[in-house]
């Protein structure tokens, strides 16, 4: 017994012709022996209302079935339509053309103008103005093929999926109807109000929005800002993105590269993790850190897991670490001002905070750095509790235990503020509590002590300083071989110090000096200390490369 007697056997109980030229044929099921369930859903019967059908037997083992005017077949839960159909029973095949239409089981609708068939497979090969559409994307394409089993549609020779505003087109694609995604090969190209995306393969789902990258891939956005990513994924519905495999973006004056960049267009606020590099080529720094958050709508960030800025100049770049850097818009900080504000503290000065033109000036930045704060140059190293840095004025400003070296000199105080000018030390004002140390050798210091002190610098190296207010001062005098001839134990209003060769060179006092001058036989240069004395190296960054750590 054949598995089937006739693969599209049909029994035509009736043949009425009508008055017209048109033929109407009432056709049912001719009685089949038995076959499996699942030998039952690869049957194709022919739905009442078809115009035209006739039988031709080719030979022995081959019989056609021609249909015309109104088609209609169904295969288990799957729906063909057409103009006309050849139905072969030896090549369990059928052949359509004219407006073809295939309804797979309502999880896609798909058009053409040819259909080829073969029927125990389930395979379709659809070409001339194929279009596939989901409900919610619709791809069209030359050619087609199309899996009824998997519900998954191929196509070799170019494609385009259109989804609301969206546009993707790609040589190759992957249409998996099931579950709406699309997987595009070979120069794909996604086009979007907000975004253009290129790159060699793609998924993008057409009932979420979502795109992920599975290959390199070049991002364009409608600002400008570019993003180079290899994977991750962006919701164009959402605005929600995440880029990984070592992405770049690069926003105006800033290029930002990371292990993976989390990016939320909603709120504007992205998030860099891993190795974390920030280049800003307007402020001419950079930034590493293991962690970044930005708020892209009011371009300020906030930088974690022992983050490091690199302020770059010709000869000597600043170095700054600290737990925390935190940097914004200077005109940000004062934006409940309408015209001047004056920081007394900080003693800075912002005019017209509401002028357009001051949110796109270099200067308008600051930067602030909490906990651990570590400062190297060079020339100069630093470290305190926290700092405040404007590029306005380009001046640090050091508070909580701030301490200051250059060369062989220490100054400390309450409050330190480090002008620089051409970004290098230009001077320094240190407020209460003003120490200054001068390493001689291991156990000789210079010392002044004072309620205020103001320094100024040489290219990079103390020149002068000035301290006012119960200045108090040790310092030992040399002759011309620098050999120790006596130890000066002072006090005064006010005191000028001169220094050469990175040691104090001449001490002037101003005002009601009292004093003695001891030789040096007499004192024990590791007794000779004011009150608070302390030299602390041991907080020094003595290199650049220990700011890394």
């Amino acid at each position: 017994m054949r598995k089937f007697t006739l693969f599209f056997c049909l029994y035509l109980t009736g043949l009425i012709l009508s008055s017209g030229s048109a033929w109407t044929q009432i056709i049912s099921p001719v009685t089949q022996p038995e076959v499996s369930a699942a030998d039952s859903l690869l049957l194709v019967e022919i739905m009442p209302g078809v115009r035209k059908l006739e039988f031709r037997k080719v030979n022995d083992s081959t019989q056609l079935q021609i249909l015309a005017g109104n088609v209609k077949l169904k295969q288990g839960t799957s729906l063909f339509y057409c103009d006309s159909c050849v139905i072969n029973n030896n090549t369990k095949t059928f052949e359509a053309w004219g407006n073809v239409h295939i309804n797979d089981a309502d999880t896609a609708n798909i058009y053409s103008n040819h259909l080829r068939y073969f029927i125990n497979k389930k395979l379709a090969y659809l070409d001339g103005a194929v279009r596939l559409t989901d409900g919610k994307g619709t791809l069209t394409t030359p050619d087609l093929e199309y899996d009824m089993t998997t519900d998954i549609g191929i196509y070799k020779h170019g494609g385009k999926v259109v989804n609301k505003k969206t546009v993707l087109t790609s040589e190759e694609g992957y249409y998996y109807a099931g579950l709406r995604d699309v997987y595009f090969k070979k120069n794909v190209v996604l086009k979007d109000p907000g975004y253009n995306i290129t790159t060699d393969s793609l998924l993008y789902n057409t009932q979420s929005q979502t795109t992920r990258f599975i290959a390199k891939t070049i991002i364009v956005d409608s600002s400008g800002r570019t993003i180079e990513t290899k994977e991750g994924f962006y919701n164009i519905a959402t605005g929600k993105a995440e880029f990984g495999g070592r992405p770049i973006i690069k926003d105006g004056k800033l290029t930002i590269t990371a292990n993976k960049i989390i990016n939320d267009d909603s709120s504007g606020i992205s998030q860099a993790r891993g190795n974390v590099i920030i280049i800003d080529t307007v402020q001419k720094t950079t930034i590493l850190a293991g962690e970044v958050y930005r708020d892209n709508k009011n371009d300020r960030l906030l930088a974690t897991r022992k983050p490091l800025m690199i302020i770059k100049q010709e000869n000597d770049s600043i170095f700054v670490t600290a737990d925390t850097l935190f940097s914004a818009r200077l005109t940000d900080l004062y934006s409940k001002t309408d015209s001047i504000a004056i920081d007394t503290v900080k003693g800075i000065k912002v005019v017209n905070v509401k002028d357009k033109k001051e949110n796109k000036d270099s200067t308008n930045r600051y930067f602030e750095a909490y906990r651990n704060v570590r400062i190297f140059t060079d020339s100069l190293q630093a470290v305190s509790d926290s700092m405040f840095y404007s590029f306005k004025d380009s001046t640090f400003r050091l508070f909580q235990n701030p301490v200051i070296w250059s060369k062989e000199t220490q100054i400390t105080g309450d409050t330190v503020y480090l002008y620089t000018k051409n970004k290098k030390a230009d001077k320094i004002k240190v407020y209460e509590n003003s120490f200054m140390v001068n390493r001689l050798d291991p156990e000789v210091f210079n010392q002044i002590k004072s309620t205020r002190m103001d320094g100024y610098f040489t290219n990079g190296t103390f020149d002068s300083l000035r301290a006012a207010g119960l200045a108090e001062t040790i310092y030992y005098i040399q002759d011309e071989d620098s050999a120790y001839t006596g130890i000066n134990e002072s006090q005064c209003d006010i005191l000028d110090i001169y220094f050469g060769n990175e040691t104090l060179q001449k001490v002037v006092f101003r005002s009601n000096v009292t004093g003695t001058i001891w030789p040096m036989k007499q004192k024990d240069p590791k007794e000779m200390r004011l009150t608070n004395f302390q030299w602390l190296d041991d907080r020094r960054p003595k290199t650049r490369y220990e700011l890394f750590e």
